[in-house]
């Protein structure tokens, strides 16, 4: 790979990520109104409040077609929340009168502002980062300390680093995705030096890496990638990462070096499977599906997916546990919310050997031939030192640990586990064809996984 070619596809990628003149000013205008507003309105409730925006159209990085301006009211840090929270919706109703409130650490408003979306969110005005009294109180001091940083080429980059992020599946710091943030992106081009920097580097990285702009690191982490804010010595900005999507940078940052395309920041999404497809699919590995369905509890997705994830987890290692050797699982959500795992043994014999301790130790060893010399199993015998004992199995198949309360003894979500109380059903084999009404574009990236 020449550096002419890389320069050249950045080059194409910026054409399409790069805001226009007009696009720029349209926001601009846009945002200094809501600004405005904001700070009337809020005068009217605390004086010594102020209004900044923030984020990725504050700092010049976003994206064009991006239409998101974060705006917050920045309240003294002596007001309780009680009132903070109340003078910040009543704040949000008044410049987005027909805005919804939405909550993360305390409620705030979004709305539609002149076709752009606005988050209108109140938080304490610290005087250090350090002093945070919410999780939103930082961001200021995100958006102070990168706007001292970054200048107009970085800016790009940064751009080109997102819909590169974005192309691979991996940009995003909610929980479902569990990948970049803007913020840890921002971060990592500006300590490379630029996207070509952050690219080189990235497809030689040896986890854990570990970076402190600022130096002032006040604890260690274990992540495999670590940022430290500069804001913050307390903060690894890439703490919600996945180790997977460490790895999968890795892999696309070698593949983009070596073929610079501009397809792979902007690849095609698949097309979604239907019964049919996903009957040939299923007939060509021969393996067992088996997929719980149920209603998802109604909470927002970073309540959510943990939930799926620890569910999913604890459903793969009791079917593991019990010998059904599952071989690739995924979780689904949208009406409903899936559970899948595709098992390489559909059913197991009737009876299961059991090993007892060793005959010397004996207070064990008679326990457990006490127990079962009555039983209606085979032995116990003596195998080697041990007692042995072939009983019968109470699950032979995947579906029936799934259907039956046995379910609720693995390590479930809280709310899954709830739902799941409620009413599910176990789909199985071919069944599994039903999930493509709903989830076809996840059953086809399902079939054709790709780092």
């Amino acid at each position: 790979m020449s550096d002419d070619a890389f320069e050249e596809t950045v080059a194409a990628v910026r054409e399409r990520v790069d805001p226009s003149p007009t696009e720029r000013e349209t926001l601009r205008e846009a945002a200094a109104d809501i600004v405005e507003r904001a700070e009337d309105a809020v005068h009217e409730y605390c004086a010594d409040a102020d209004v900044m925006q923030v984020g990725s159209t504050a700092r010049g990085t976003w994206i064009s077609g991006d239409r998101d301006i974060d705006v917050f009211v920045r309240f003294p840090p002596d007001l309780d929340r009680e009132t903070l929270e109340r003078y910040g919706l009543a704040v949000g109703h008044e410049v987005l009168p027909d805005g919804h409130e939405e909550y993360a650490e305390h409620p705030y408003i979004k709305g539609e502002f002149e076709g752009f979306d606005v988050d209108l969110v109140p938080c304490f005005r610290v005087p250090e980062a350090t002093d945070i009294q919410s999780a939103v109180d930082r961001t200021p001091f995100h958006n102070e300390w990168l706007l001292g940083e970054l200048d107009d080429g970085l800016a790009a980059d940064v751009r080109v680093a997102k819909q590169f992020l974005k192309g691979i599946g991996i940009y995003g710091s909610d929980l479902k995705t569990e990948g970049f943030s803007g913020y840890l992106t921002e971060l990592l081009v500006l300590e490379y030096g630029g996207f070509h920097e952050f690219v080189e580097a990235a497809a030689d990285w040896q986890p854990p890496i570990h970076h402190d702009p600022e130096d002032h690191a006040a604890r260690s982490f274990d992540d495999p990638l670590v940022v430290i804010d500069p804001t913050d010595p307390e903060r690894n900005v890439a703490a919600v990462l996945a180790p997977r999507n460490v790895a999968r940078l890795q892999h696309h940052a070698r593949a983009l070096l070596a073929d610079p395309t501009v397809e792979r920041f902007f690849p095609e999404s698949p097309a979604p499977l239907d019964a049919e497809a996903v009957q040939v699919h299923l007939d060509r590995r021969g393996t067992w599906p088996v997929a719980v369905r149920f209603t998802p509890p109604d909470v927002v997705e970073d309540q959510l997916w943990p939930q799926l994830r620890r569910s999913l987890s604890g459903v793969v290692s009791e079917l593991d546990r019990r010998g059904f050797e599952p071989l690739r699982w995924a979780a689904f959500a949208d009406e409903t919310a899936i559970l899948l795992v595709e098992c390489a043994v559909s059913e197991r014999p009737a009876i299961e050997r059991h090993e007892g301790p060793p005959i010397h130790v004996r207070q064990h060893a008679t326990g457990f031939y006490q127990k079962y010399a009555e039983a209606d199993s085979y032995g116990p015998f003596v195998d080697d030192d041990r007692y042995v004992v072939e009983r019968e199995r109470d699950v032979r198949t995947p579906e029936a640990l799934l259907e039956s309360d046995r379910l609720f003894d693995v390590a479930l979500g809280t709310q899954v586990a709830s739902c799941l109380r409620d009413e599910y059903t176990v789909l199985v084999g071919d069944e599994v064809t039903e999930l493509a009404t709903e989830f076809g574009t996840e059953l086809a990236d399902y079939f054709s996984p790709s780092p």
